[in-house]
């Protein structure tokens, strides 16, 4: 019969001879991260199939680069990483993933590479802040000392009441995370917004989240996007410059630098 002592005395014996042969246990995986970032990518009716893709290659090949890999290294235990993509309503596109080397980052980018295009016609920012909050941060995997929210688009809310929109944003920033803003700003196309009024989903004709008064994208994003400890918006110029601005920021935000 095996009793709980000689279990005891043969895992004490193994792990003699583990040290006599100069091997050390295998380490425990971190019970936390320093960082949880959430990618969040507007694919409503604005974005075609090429913007799309421009996107989803701009994210693989931030987790490629090396600066990026860098300050992820630079994490004991690595980051955890989700992307959520988002129109009329926000999808986890891809679901946690601890990144901690090099390997981690392209089977990751991998994923972001291979994700199908969403449907979707309206901006729903509001429905975005709400999923994350309600239906992403809650299944981490293990605790971060920080949550980082990566917003890009390029438009406005154009499916939420300012109320609506407003009690969504602070019930994101409730749950201690920062968001972030990457706007997509294209010349000739989003350089005002927030004039006139718009017809959304189950509302009718509403007016939008702003003063009836034209503004930038980026003053938009500030009033309504960014938040938390340490929130920043940086620019994109156009989809070209998409990946460029994304590997800044991920430096940035994975190092928990400042501007």
């Amino acid at each position: 019969m095996r009793t709980g002592s000689g279990w005891i005395r043969r895992g004490a014996l193994r792990g003699a001879g583990l040290l006599l042969l100069g091997l050390a246990p295998a380490k425990a995986a971190p019970e936390s991260v320093a960082t949880a970032l959430v990618v969040s990518v507007d694919v409503s009716q604005s974005v075609d199939e090429s913007r799309f893709r421009l996107q989803m290659e701009g994210i693989a090949e931030a987790l490629e680069d090396p600066s990026v890999i860098g300050a992820i290294t630079g994490n004991p235990g690595g980051i955890l990483f989700a992307m959520v993509t988002w129109a009329d309503r926000a999808n986890l596109a891809v679901g946690w993933r601890r990144i901690a080397n090099r390997v981690d980052a392209a089977a990751t980018a991998a994923l972001v590479r291979a994700t199908p295009r969403q449907a979707g016609e309206f901006t729903c920012l509001g429905q975005m802040f709400r999923t994350v909050a309600d239906a992403v941060l809650p299944t981490l995997p293990i605790p971060a000392e920080r949550v980082v929210v990566d917003v890009s688009g390029d438009g406005i809310d154009n499916c939420t009441d300012a109320d609506s929109l407003a009690e969504a944003h602070a019930a994101l920033l409730a749950t201690g995370a920062t968001v972030n803003g990457l706007p997509i700003l294209v010349p000739g196309e989003n350089d005002v917004v927030g004039a006139g009024a718009y017809r959304a989903p189950g509302y009718g004709l509403l007016p939008t989240p702003l003063p009836q008064e034209r503004t930038s994208l980026e003053q938009w994003y500030r009033a309504h996007v960014i938040g938390g400890p340490g929130a920043f918006l940086l620019a994109a110029a156009g989809y070209g410059d998409f990946s460029r601005a994304l590997r800044r920021k991920f430096v940035i935000e994975i190092s928990a630098l400042g501007r």
